[in-house]
């Protein structure tokens, strides 16, 4: 099967992960019990993903020039992402997350840096990989001026987008048309869409499962059983295996069976990357019984 190409555009970004028995109250200090530097990114962690699924990948995006700018460039060419279309951002820093994670959820503060840089006229330089692609992913880390115009670009040239609408942020009524498919969780879809729900809706609920639509009748696939560890990564790891079984041609049904075992398989992981599996790992982990 040849590889499908996949387009990311997004935020790159350098995780701060602290762990804790328990979240602290307001004006609380309390003790942490690990502390950890990973690389991160909503835009990133899909690209990751999408590249150990076996996907061609071509990251744009912006670091700053510093030394986390330096590790997340390295990191993204190490998992085999095409990082033609990733420059550094002068005058700025990169991208930071602080995470704090305890009683198996997360709490996360993000600070865009160089993000907030990948704007229309950056994306403009990288039209030609846009367009070039089987598939593209959007999350809405990186300016809503961006996001929209990128819809544009698609909508153009016919090229079918996954919009991963985190963290929650408006578009147009006319961006959010010529969405392929947008994929929400349970907290995003109610901020943003309220009742509405048709066959581009895939709804992401945790250990609740996935929900969709199909010939307009509504769908679910279950959440599987595992110890949860870090359910950082999870979305971006759902998303980044959707895309690329639907770039294979896969079913939506069969393209979210495979997204669901991928996210699965992170959660049992420490860090929002660390634990992304294989196409393989995959296959084993559906596969098992």
């Amino acid at each position: 099967m040849k590889k499908p190409k996949i387009t990311v555009i997004g935020s790159i970004n350098m995780d701060l992960v602290t762990s804790t028995d328990k979240f602290p109250e307001q004006g609380e200090t309390i003790r942490g019990t690990q502390f950890q530097t990973s690389p991160g990114g909503k835009g990133a962690n899909q690209a990751v993903a999408a590249a150990r699924l076996g996907a061609n990948v071509n990251m744009i995006g912006l670091v700053g020039e510093d030394s986390f700018g330096e590790q997340l460039l390295t990191n993204l060419h190490n998992e085999d992402v095409d990082v033609t279309n990733v420059a550094k951002q002068k005058g700025t820093s990169t991208g930071l997350a602080n995470i704090v994670l305890s009683e198996k959820d997360n709490r996360i503060i993000i600070i865009g840096g160089a993000n907030e840089y990948v704007i229309p006229s950056y994306l403009e330089k990288c039209k030609e990989a846009i367009i070039e692609s089987d598939y593209v992913l959007l999350q809405f880390e990186i300016p809503k001026q961006t996001i929209e115009y990128c819809l544009e670009i698609c909508a153009e040239h016919h090229i079918p987008v996954i919009v991963n609408p985190a963290p929650a942020m408006k578009l147009s009524k006319k961006a959010w048309k010529q969405a392929t498919y947008i994929t929400p969780n349970e907290t995003e879809k109610k901020q943003l869409f309220q009742n509405q729900l048709d066959e581009r809706f895939i709804i992401t609920e945790g250990k609740q499962g996935v929900s969709y639509m199909e010939d307009n009748q509504p769908k679910h696939v279950a959440a599987h059983d595992v110890e949860v560890l870090d359910t950082t990564g999870a979305g971006d790891t759902f998303n980044g295996a959707l895309a690329v079984a639907l770039a294979e041609g896969r079913s939506v049904t069969d393209a979210i069976i495979f997204a669901n075992g991928a996210a699965a398989l992170s959660v049992q992981k420490i860090g929002a990357q660390s634990g992304m599996p294989t196409k393989e790992q995959v296959f084993n982990f559906l596969h098992k019984d």
